[in-house]
């Protein structure tokens, strides 16, 4: 029965979602909704220019986060798949816009190695780590590093002001 504990201790589940070929995971106790982005984003002026502006999500006013922007990545269409994470960073809830979410994954802590300093044009001040599973490679991504004090400050700023 100790054995089977310990496991649970050694592994934590991640959400698991795409941008472009490429997967990342983010720490399910993190992740409040999963929303499929069928609503029109409001701009918000003088916004950083990774944020897409906000939503109206049952009542609360949430930022809106393009990954792809924030990361640098070469930005895309909005597609069928296309998803808003709602994750709670720094006291605030924000929006992570990402290509598609595919699943939900327990990954032992074993299978995680350190991110190496250059990880696929994602900074690695943004990666806690990354996990090999089978054929795959997922990028593991510390929120609380996803945006800066600063940008947590305007967010939540959006949040009030909006």
């Amino acid at each position: 029965m100790g054995d089977n504990n310990k496991k649970v201790e050694d592994s934590k589940q991640l959400l698991i979602f795409k941008l472009g070929e490429e997967e990342f995971g983010v720490d399910i106790l993190q992740v409040k909704i999963i929303e499929k982005l069928d609503q029109e984003i409001t701009r918000v002026p003088k916004a950083p220019v990774f944020v897409e502006g906000v939503i109206n999500l049952r009542g609360d006013i949430i930022p809106i986060v393009d990954l792809r922007k924030r990361f640098g990545l070469t930005t895309r269409p909005l597609g069928y798949d296309t998803r808003v994470i709602i994750v709670e960073i720094n006291n605030s809830q924000v929006g992570m816009m990402v290509d598609s979410v595919s699943e939900v994954l327990r990954i032992d802590a074993a299978d995680v190695e350190e991110a190496p300093k250059i990880t696929k044009g994602v900074d690695a001040v943004y990666i806690n780590g990354v996990a090999k599973t089978n054929d795959r490679l997922i990028i593991i991504l510390n929120l609380d590093r996803a945006l800066s004090a600063e940008e947590a400050k305007e967010l939540k700023e959006m949040n009030m002001n909006a």
